[in-house]
């Protein structure tokens, strides 16, 4: 039910439904605010290039700052996650990541963005940790990641759309604003979000030694959600720029990819209507694996349909399977400090894939980019096939 429960009431507002749609929403958006420039993609390295006029390398590196920073970020908490209120702790995080991205209106120079930036990703990382921990207290994570994943596809859509036509205007501050407005609405539904107990994991009786097995899966499970992550922004932070040198115009490349991301949103939506019906390896395997081959299209962007096919079945795959990842990394400990773990290990990818890419891209460069980031797709593919296997088995 998606209704107002009276249970924990704090200050005398009510709260969602533990178990609801809303709640589900609101733990997207309070989960998504701290990274939210992610889901811009390309739109938010080209606000630097076109509203700087700044080159393709030093925006990405601008854009891999405010990544590693979200990934140091997600490792400081993972270790005061559960020791901090996360209502208190939210609020204060909120009010920081919107005073910076105000900040950073008035700053031009690449060099200094790439410092602010990073400040911002420290912030942003600390929240989306935060809310990693209280999804993973929820009855069935991997759901929630798919309707986390649907919001983020959704919103990410509208910046793509709206970004790069107010760049011209408002130059990297178009950006900004997007950042901004995302997380007011977030601080918004913080009140309502119910608190969470937390979860005890039992496994089943053949696992003589659980710790040991639980650790060795996590430990697979982290490293195939780096290959995923990291490949698949290596490509999407450049896919305007490749998309220009293609031939295509800025306001072609704007419409084309917010009717992709907004396809891609049915990737998400999947999961959350069969959750984990199917187990965890089958869609983890054939979701990395379409990735790859549709990544591997990008070479024939030159041509509409295929430049088009590839930026929307590769967003489906991302949406379907990012769930997958992290719901399995939700599965292997009881108080959600894995899944917050896998919060820094995510972000290292994003950050990794544009950093590889500026560093390969040159002049244009994209075919290198476009093979690593299709070989890293298989990669992870090969490494979360055992432990999703063995979180089949596990009961929360």
């Amino acid at each position: 039910m998606n209704t107002i429960s009276g249970d924990g009431k704090a200050r005398g507002i009510p709260k969602v439904s533990q178990d609801g749609l809303l709640v589900a929403i609101f733990l997207a958006f309070l989960a998504t605010a701290g990274l939210f420039y992610v889901n811009l993609g390309g739109a938010f390295l080209s606000a630097f290039v076109d509203g700087l006029g700044i080159s393709r390398e030093s925006a990405g590196y601008i854009t891999s700052a405010n990544k590693y920073g979200a990934a140091f970020g997600a490792l400081l908490a993972t270790f005061v996650v559960k020791h901090i209120p996360w209502r208190q702790s939210a609020y204060l995080t909120i009010i920081a990541l919107i005073s910076v991205d105000v900040l950073s209106f008035s700053i031009s120079n690449p060099t200094t963005l790439i410092v602010v930036r990073f400040i911002h990703g420290t912030i942003g990382g600390g929240l989306v940790g935060l809310g990693f921990s209280i999804i993973a207290r929820t009855k069935s994570p991997d759901r929630i990641f798919g309707m986390l994943v649907a919001i983020q596809y959704t919103f990410g859509s509208i910046g793509i759309f709206t970004v790069p036509k107010l760049v011209g205007t408002f130059g990297p501050g178009a950006a900004f604003g997007a950042l901004i407005a995302f997380s007011t609405i977030t601080f918004l539904m913080v009140p309502f979000i119910p608190d969470y107990e937390t979860k005890k994991v039992h496994q089943t009786d053949q696992n003589e030694n659980p710790n040991k097995i639980i650790l060795a899966p996590a430990a697979l499970g982290l490293l195939a959600l780096f290959f995923f992550q990291s490949s698949n922004m290596g490509i999407a932070d450049y896919a305007i720029e490749l998309g220009k040198d293609s031939g295509f115009s800025i306001d072609y490349l704007s419409n084309m990819l917010t009717i992709a991301n907004i396809i891609a949103i049915s990737g998400a939506l999947l999961v959350y209507a069969i959750g984990t019906r199917f187990g965890r390896a089958v869609p983890i395997v054939v979701g990395s694996g379409l990735a790859a081959l549709f990544t591997f299209f990008f070479h024939w962007s030159e041509l509409p349909e295929v430049y088009f096919l590839a930026n929307a079945v590769t967003g489906i795959t991302w949406a379907f399977t990012v769930p997958y990842l992290l719901g399995l990394c939700a599965t292997f400990d009881d108080r959600g400090q894995v899944v917050v773990f896998a919060g820094f290990v995510s972000k290292m990818g994003l950050a990794s894939g544009p950093l590889v890419g500026a560093l390969v891209v040159g002049p244009g460069n994209f075919g290198l980019i476009i093979n690593l980031a299709s070989v890293g797709l298989i990669v992870c593919a090969i490494l979360a096939l055992w432990p999703a296997k063995r979180s089949e088995v596990t009961i929360i």
